[in-house]
């Protein structure tokens, strides 16, 4: 049987971590009054599986009080990331909620993700870890670099699997890395993440295409009505022309069903595994190793 979220919150103090977690989320968000406050409480409302704090949890060493600060700028961090994408991608419902730009417009959209990017690296400052903040600055650059890489890939049909992967590593893996660090100083962890990130974001686009949204947050067929080339769209538009035009920025009307006809999904999935396969590799003696290889088997077997 596959390992779940919840078979992870057996990890002896994680309970204790994710309360004071979750109160640190809240004291950070509503540190200053204004409208930027009200949205951040809004998106961190809606939830969340809270992989990343998770992951630095996993990394810490066991003997230490778990690194909550690192915990709290990495969920804030993807947060800021939400909320700024779901406004350059013009997303109207993200988790079944309406999106923040939707609801309180784009300038305040775009200042409430400016500052919960500015609350994360508060949080890492008051810690005086000045590697801790270092990493998360690179991380947050690599992020700016996937979302000017996706936007260049947009409905570009030609665009390579490895520029994808690109993208992957630059949007989703580094802030995985990022978590596993910031936990942790093993190199070889930092490495486990940014793979696992990897094959996080080809499950995310695989289910992006089944219709399995309430994992996502997404609406179904988001990628192909954008022009968002992943991995399962990229292969399935070599093997079927309307799938390839759909993706071009022409009609999608019945492309999505044909994505799986091809056996996009199935390659794209054994993808995915490769990676979760990468990860896994590089754990060695970690202190927490059962479970994070318990975490690599959740990220590729999600499901509705």
């Amino acid at each position: 049987m596959s390992a779940t979220l919840a078979d992870l919150r057996e990890a002896e103090g994680l309970d204790r971590y994710l309360a004071e977690l979750e109160r640190r989320l809240e004291a950070a968000v509503s540190s200053h009054s204004g409208v930027v406050a009200q949205v951040g409480a809004e998106v961190l409302a809606a939830g969340g599986k809270r992989l990343r704090p998770l992951l630095v949890f996993l990394a810490a060493p066991t003997a230490a009080p778990p690194p909550v600060a690192a915990g709290v700028a990495v969920e804030l961090v993807h947060m800021a990331t939400l909320v700024h994408d779901d406004l350059i991608d013009g997303a109207r419902v993200r988790r079944g909620r309406a999106t923040a730009w939707s609801v309180w417009g784009a300038d305040a959209a775009r200042a409430a993700g400016d500052y919960l990017f500015a609350r994360a690296f508060a949080e890492l400052a008051a810690t005086g870890d000045e590697r801790a903040v270092a990493v998360l600055a690179d991380t947050s650059l690599c992020l700016a670099r996937g979302e000017a890489l996706q936007r260049r890939q947009r409905h570009d049909p030609d665009t390579s699997v490895e520029a994808y992967l690109e993208r992957c590593a630059l949007k989703t893996g580094k802030l995985f890395e990022a978590a596993c660090l910031l936990g942790g100083r093993s190199a070889a962890l930092g490495r486990f993440g940014l793979a696992l990130g990897i094959a996080f974001q080809i499950v995310d686009d695989i289910l992006d295409c089944t219709g399995e949204t309430i994992e996502t947050g997404k609406i179904a067929g988001t990628d192909l009505r954008e022009g968002t080339p992943t991995l399962p769209l990229l292969l399935a538009a070599d093997r079927d022309a309307a799938v390839r035009d759909a993706l071009a920025g022409r009609s999608v009307d019945g492309a999505l069903l044909r994505v799986a006809a091809t056996g996009a999904l199935e390659q794209s999935r054994e993808v995915a595994l490769r990676y979760a396969r990468e990860a896994r590799a590089h754990l060695d003696g970690e202190l927490r190793r059962e479970e994070l290889e318990a975490l690599t088997d959740v990220v590729v077997n999600r499901r509705r």
